[in-house]
């Protein structure tokens, strides 16, 4: 593989992402792929950082269009730092979360608007979206219940309902927008049946990339 393949797992929280991306991980090093395992907001020290500022819970004073730019600056370090040196070397990067939590986490969640978001991140990111997006869809309210038992939760998982639901209809607004890109996997079921039907998406997903 000359180029390697920018692969992004999205959706609401709770929808169990984390514990399917480690699953992915090792079924995709299984078959020989290098792989590099990130996460947004975060990956490396800088965007680390970042995160901590965002998702502190005592930062309560915080306005919702910084908060959008704090995930875009930390998205921008992320990208030039660990993502296209990976792909450069032609390797896998495996990320849970990218542009597209902004979208709806911050664009409809936060009401700022959705092309507002999409245009921060245009300037963050220069184009560099992801080839293959899964989305783990699972209703905003099973996503709570299951955060509930949590030892902590961050500033945004403690958030209204209200907000989650509204991401949930972010989330179907980018799936319209980008749906060349994006395989929607049932997360309302069995984490290990989960795990299966991402990964066949998934190897079906860089398949076709390989023979384009």
């Amino acid at each position: 593989m000359r180029n390697g393949l920018f692969i992004t797992l999205e959706g609401p929280d709770g929808s169990g992402k984390t514990t399917v991306s480690q699953y992915l991980m090792k079924a995709l090093v299984q078959r020989g792929f290098d792989v590099v395992v990130t996460r947004e907001p975060g990956g490396i020290d800088i965007a680390e950082q970042i995160r901590h500022v965002i998702l502190d819970p005592k930062n309560t004073a915080m306005d919702v269009k910084t908060e959008a730019l704090l995930y875009a600056a930390s998205r921008r370090q992320h990208l030039i730092e660990k993502v296209l040196p990976a792909l450069s070397e032609g390797k896998l990067v495996l990320c849970d979360r990218f542009v597209d939590s902004s979208l709806a986490y911050q664009g409809v969640g936060r009401g700022i608007g959705f092309d507002e978001v999409l245009s921060i991140n245009a300037f963050a990111i220069e184009g560099h979206f992801p080839d293959i997006t899964l989305y783990f869809d699972l209703p905003a309210e099973v996503g709570l219940q299951r955060i509930s038992g949590r030892r902590f939760l961050d500033r945004l998982d403690q958030e209204e309902v209200g907000f989650h639901l509204r991401v949930v209809e972010g989330y179907k607004e980018v799936l319209k927008r980008f749906a060349d890109r994006i395989t929607v996997i049932d997360a309302n079921q069995k984490v290990d049946q989960v795990c299966v039907e991402a990964l066949d998406a998934l190897l079906k997903r860089i398949e076709e990339h390989g023979e384009k």
